[in-house]
């Protein structure tokens, strides 16, 4: 997969009444260089009209699309890849679906997780959630930096720090061995989501 630094997840309840694709738009002009569908609520036609959209709208710019646990949405669209949880299609059944060529995450909450994800050919893993966060309703306790400096030390493929990540906490992010940082919230539901992007980007840099 191409190397990216900057990860946004779509999350509609934070964008203000404003489009998806508008926000979308305004954040890969801001930098983000990979963006995620996550739709957990949806009728699966309406996530599969969001992942056609967010599709075309990914190729135009030439960003990495992902499409979070949908798998026949992904392929359906001809997506880069998924992104799946500890309780979702195991690891070895998604590739098998999606093939070989395709990008595969997995959200890690521990350093077992990451070694299994290494082992079984994960592309990258999800490290998190870094701080408490709103933005998913199932979510784990907070593992820490401590956990971004066990994976920075240990696990070879890419990894993306997550989880209550805000501009002004980033830094000890980054300072624990993060590389790469993805975002629901403080991207989406920004006033200025260019502009937040841009001011990630050049602390990323």
């Amino acid at each position: 997969m191409k190397d990216f630094k900057l990860y946004a997840i779509t999350g509609e309840e934070f964008h203000q009444g404003r489009d998806l694709i508008e926000v979308m738009e305004e954040a890969i002009l801001g930098g983000v260089d990979i963006i995620q569908l996550r739709d957990k609520k949806s009728k699966k036609i309406d996530v599969l009209k969001k992942a056609q959209a967010l599709r075309e709208l990914t190729k135009k710019h030439d960003v990495t699309f992902i499409v979070n646990d949908h798998i026949d949405v992904a392929l359906a669209v001809d997506a880069d890849g998924i992104h799946v949880g500890q309780d979702d299609l195991p690891l070895a059944e998604a590739r098998k679906v999606m093939g070989p060529d395709k990008i595969i995450g997995i959200s890690t909450h521990k350093i077992e997780e990451a070694r299994a994800a290494e082992a079984g050919g994960a592309d990258y893993i999800g490290v998190g959630p870094i701080f408490e966060t709103k933005s998913k309703e199932d979510v784990v306790d907070p593992v820490t930096t401590q956990y971004i400096q066990q994976v920075a030390n240990e696990i070879k493929i890419p990894f993306v720090a997550i989880g209550g990540i805000k501009l002004h906490n980033v830094d000890q992010v980054l300072a624990a061995g993060a590389t790469r940082v993805c975002m629901i919230s403080e991207i989406v539901g920004a006033e200025d989501v260019k502009g937040t992007c841009e001011k990630f980007i050049k602390i990323l840099k």
